[in-house]
């Protein structure tokens, strides 16, 4: 089986794209998305649009269950399979191509690189950098950062191995 390599640098704006209307997570950030160009764009349209854009946001945090402010730091590309439960703050930053999975918390000041797997219940809870092509298993409480290729897994979360770029 041949896999490529997903990049930490350039979004992948397909892993995004809906492909159908009921897709919580993808309505979601697509939401935040228009949000954001919106108010970027100002004036009369921008600020119409705006706020059609905060309900649409709106909406889908209820039925996504999600609390990931409209204002969020979030590079392109970040799938959310199952959005139930997740917790972002405002002040964190998240790069591109990123997965998240359902009830993980980051707190402000975190900065997760590009393409980043968190596994389903991990929680973030201090401000740490994570870097590129990590993965945080699932329910790990990580405290401190963790370096780029790593794996880390646990209560506090230990790394058990980091992947050596060729």
């Amino acid at each position: 089986m041949t896999t490529s390599k997903i990049s930490a640098t350039e979004p992948d704006w397909d892993r995004e794209r809906c492909n159908r209307w009921w897709e919580p997570g993808r309505q979601l950030l697509k939401s935040l998305r228009e949000y954001q160009r919106w108010q970027k764009q100002g004036g009369v349209f921008g600020r119409f649009f705006s706020i059609w854009n905060v309900l649409q946001h709106r909406f889908w945090s209820v039925v996504a269950s999600a609390d990931i402010p409209i204002n969020s730091r979030i590079q392109g590309g970040l799938l959310l399979l199952h959005p139930n439960g997740i917790v972002i703050h405002p002040e964190s930053t998240i790069g591109p191509n990123c997965l998240i999975l359902q009830q993980v918390t980051i707190v402000g000041g975190v900065t997760i690189g590009g393409h980043v797997d968190i596994g389903a219940g991990a929680k973030i809870i201090r401000p740490v950098t994570i870097g590129d092509h990590a993965k945080i298993g699932a329910n790990a409480v990580v405290l401190s950062d963790i370096p780029a290729g790593a794996t880390a897994v646990g209560i506090p979360a230990k790394i058990t191995q980091v992947e050596r770029s060729q």
